[in-house]
């Protein structure tokens, strides 16, 4: 299948040795690179192409990084930012993600961590919205579970209604949240999200709600908070279990009144944005235990997604291993496995995954990285993926319904499909097991398989 045309990525900095150099190692990653002196070179670069990613310096000449970003948002110019600035401008740069930037990286910059960042920034880049089960704004899979879960996004997204996304960690709520915003009316605004759970309560608060100068020890001036920035968009606010009780009655207000206060203020400002939580949490558990308002449950929970765990949707792993391969293909300098051999992909839809699709493409990448030829054998697995996958065998779900098998079926499977890997080499199945050959031969003795020593 073809993967299209590379990405085209526009780079924006004055320093002409930066701009060369950073443009030479995205063409080495596979990238189309246009490159640009001043923010009027990237304007008229702008005007002529579309470009998938922008690498903008903060510090020009003339009209600087955060005024170029001010300018592109407020027009409607959706491409991803990516800026890069010098040291001791790390405030300045925060700015800019306010402002709508969606990350940043100082300089001098690692090309290991450009490279990475440049990746990471491409894969979650808003797409096309689509329905009819296709994957939504980078989220993969063709399960039920997902169909639903697709299909809840086209239904609300074009709504003003604030949506509450459930779900484990690593399970993929922001990208959830992005689709939603994506399908909205407030696409051609900013999308902004924030975790609760990162920040302490004074420190999230000021980011919230923002402040005035004076309000605290080292508040010069007057600074806006997302739900200004936010402006016209959405605000996603991630684990938002994780808030305060006090936090939570500002947050209650804001959605009721639409305005905010910020820290310091004698006044309320009016806002307009479409609020979008997202928890791990059971909050009608944490609201019967009091540790969740429940005026505030019912605010956010007016249209509920819940995200599937990975363990629930094993038909879609195949998906996510290729997906996992592909990027790192784009990322490494070195060749990578195309593929997993067919009893690694059956350890890896037989694991639990606790921490979800996050965990699986950390898993893959470590197996790349023990893998020598162009496929992910079992044994580059990590062990504890092999020893807990092999407790994980007598239960297989589809759509969400779980099925026990007898463990003894499923040690039995497991021992057939690793001798016939390892086309039928006992001492090097027992490796792909994870267990001693005197281990193997009895299991075999007991389940039948030593027939040929008969």
């Amino acid at each position: 299948m073809s993967e299209g045309p590379p990405p085209r990525i526009l780079v924006v900095d004055d320093d002409r040795a930066f701009r060369l150099s950073t443009a030479e190692l995205l063409r080495q990653d596979g990238y189309t690179v246009t490159t640009a002196a001043d923010a009027s070179e990237a304007g008229r670069a702008l005007q002529e192409r579309r470009f998938d990613l922008m690498l903008l310096d903060l510090r020009m000449p003339g009209v600087d990084g955060i005024t170029t970003v001010e300018v592109l948002r407020g027009r409607g110019e959706r491409v991803p930012i990516l800026m890069i600035s010098g040291f001791g401008t790390i405030d300045r740069a925060v700015e800019a993600l306010h402002l709508g930037a969606d990350d940043f990286l100082t300089k001098p910059v690692d090309p290991d961590v450009l490279s990475a960042k440049v990746a990471d920034l491409l894969e979650r880049r808003p797409a096309a919205f689509r329905v009819m089960g296709s994957p939504v704004a980078g989220m993969i899979g063709r399960s039920a579970p997902m169909r639903e879960v697709y299909e809840a996004i086209r239904r609300v997204a074009p709504t003003e209604t604030t949506v509450l996304i459930e779900g484990e960690t690593g399970t993929g709520k922001e990208l959830v949240a992005r689709a939603i915003h994506e399908g909205s009316p407030r696409v051609s605004g900013p999308f902004l999200p924030v975790n609760c759970a990162s920040l302490a309560e004074g420190i999230l608060e000021s980011e919230l709600f923002g402040h005035v100068r004076g309000a605290f020890t080292n508040a010069v001036r007057d600074r806006p908070g997302l739900f200004e920035a936010a402006g016209g968009g959405t605000l996603f606010l991630d684990e938002v279990g994780d808030m305060s009780l006090r936090l939570q009655q500002r947050l209650l207000r804001v959605l009721q009144e639409r305005e905010v206060t910020p820290v310091g203020a004698a006044n309320p400002v009016r806002v307009d944005v479409r609020v979008i939580a997202a928890t791990n949490r059971n909050l009608r558990q944490e609201t019967e235990a009091g540790r969740f308002r429940e005026d505030l449950f019912y605010r956010l929970n007016v249209f509920a997604i819940r995200l599937p765990p990975l363990r629930a949707r094993p038909g879609d792993i195949p998906l996510l291993v290729e997906a996992a391969l592909s990027r790192l293909a784009k990322r490494s300098p070195r060749p990578t496995p195309r593929a997993c051999s067919p009893f690694a992909l059956r350890i890896l839809r037989s694991y639990g995954w606790p921490g979800n699709v996050r965990e699986l493409f950390a898993v893959i990448e470590s197996a790349a990285i023990h893998a020598s030829g162009e496929r992910i054998e079992a044994q580059h697995l990590p062990g504890p993926v092999r020893e807990a996958a092999r407790s994980w065998a007598g239960a297989s779900a589809e759509q969400g319904r779980y099925r026990k098998e007898r463990a003894g079926d499923a040690e039995r499977a497991s021992i057939v499909a690793a001798l016939e890997e390892a086309g039928g080499v006992r001492i090097r199945a027992a490796e792909i097991l994870g267990m001693s050959r005197t281990t193997l031969w009895r299991k075999m003795r007991e389940y039948g398989l030593d027939r040929s020593e008969e």
